[in-house]
């Protein structure tokens, strides 16, 4: 699908392309292995100027587009997912909402550092007992004098335990529900905020999940990100982006299990001839081809819409809702392309289904997504 490129976006794509094949294939199965933060690589990212991607230069950024941003998520996912949604996390959930609702000064200070890959972003909305309904969150911010004082725990926050930035969501009016939610910026050594749980995952296990614990955590008053009590908006405007993230991590995925199915199937020989040659393998491997190119071309528009400054909740959501399907589609079939051989850890088939699952159900469900796709439509 070359042909929707511009030439900048295929240099930028076989730049990504390159680096990861060369230094995170390597190094991949052991990240996840053990659960290691790959320090080292998002370093290395940040200096190709992958970190701020789509963001103008005057804050640091590379200058270039959200199309660009989404073939590069893709291609750094094919080798390795948990690289894919560190970077994901940072630039859809902790700088575009920056980008799109601070403050001229906040922009100034925050971006330079976060789109050079100095700082690392997190979003946290999710807590222990709100997932979907985030009307029901109970951390709060009171105004004390010219501080906001924060307490609550929030959960499952991706990037939570390597993060400068933290993008909170707490409640401020809790009886207005959602309409009493505000965002702000907490800073990393923010005295009463700490780190809590680090979670033990099926998959993306180099990426960390953990608690984020806020216990009379004063921050200055100018720390509120947007309008007080508009930061549901914020949050559903942010996710829509990061929805598009998860959905290109989800093609990476999918093309990984695509590749690394079509060359074993070429090499695995039973009953005198390569696999490949049997016609129930030809047609899983169609198939996967064909849900990944839909996927392809769903998440392409999502991201062009948004280039363009329209309006694409709904095609953001399809788009989540297709990749991250067609990704677990692909990777059943790769396993069991793979036989037995699929399901032991020498191949990397088991993983990528391990690592596929989660891109159904985080940045919102897939149920989720269907509500916001049939809600667009039955608006009329």
């Amino acid at each position: 699908m070359d042909y929707l490129l511009t030439e900048e976006q295929k240099m930028l794509q076989e730049m990504v392309s390159k680096f990861a094949k060369e230094e995170i294939a390597p190094v991949a199965s052991e990240l996840q292995e053990k659960g290691i933060f790959p320090a080292e690589i998002i370093k290395k990212l940040s200096e190709l100027g992958v970190m701020g991607i789509g963001y103008p230069e005057e804050y640091g950024g590379a200058g270039m587009d959200f199309v660009s941003y989404m073939l590069a998520v893709e291609a750094i996912s094919q080798y390795c997912a948990s690289t894919g949604v560190i970077v994901s996390a940072h630039s859809s959930l902790a700088v575009d909402p920056i980008f799109r609702f601070g403050t001229e000064e906040q922009k100034k200070k925050y971006l330079p550092d976060m789109c050079s890959g100095k700082k690392i972003g997190c979003h946290a909305l999710t807590e222990p007992g709100a997932g979907s309904d985030a009307g029901t969150i109970k951390t709060t911010a009171k105004l004390e004098g010219d501080k906001w004082v924060l307490n609550g725990t929030k959960h499952f926050i991706t990037n939570g335990a390597e993060a400068d930035i933290i993008i909170l969501f707490v409640s401020t009016e809790p009886e207005q529900k959602t309409r009493g939610i505000s965002a702000f910026i907490v800073e990393k050594g923010t005295p009463g905020f700490k780190v809590g749980k680090h979670e033990d995952k099926l998959g993306i296990r180099a990426s960390s999940t953990t608690e984020l614990i806020f216990e009379d955590c004063a921050i200055p008053k100018e720390n509120l990100l947007g309008e007080l009590n508009k930061g549901f908006k914020v949050a559903m405007v942010t996710l829509d982006g990061g929805r598009l993230g998860i959905a290109s991590q989800a093609l990476g995925i999918a093309k990984a299990c695509i590749e690394d199915s079509v060359a074993y199937s070429n090499e695995r020989e039973q009953f005198g001839q390569a696999i490949s040659k049997f016609q129930a393998i030809q047609w899983m491997l169609a198939e996967m081809s064909t849900e990944y190119e839909a996927s392809w071309l769903l998440t392409y528009r999502g991201s062009l819409m948004k280039d363009k400054g329209m309006r694409y909740s709904k095609e953001a959501a399809m788009a989540k809702l297709k990749a991250s399907e067609t990704a677990s589609f692909c990777a059943n079939k790769a396993i069991q392309i793979h036989g037995g051989y699929g399901y032991i850890k020498e191949f990397d088939a088991e993983r990528y289904l391990r690592d596929a699952k989660i891109t159904e159900i985080y940045e919102g469900t897939n149920e989720i997504m269907r509500i916001v796709i049939s809600s667009s439509l039955l608006k009329g």
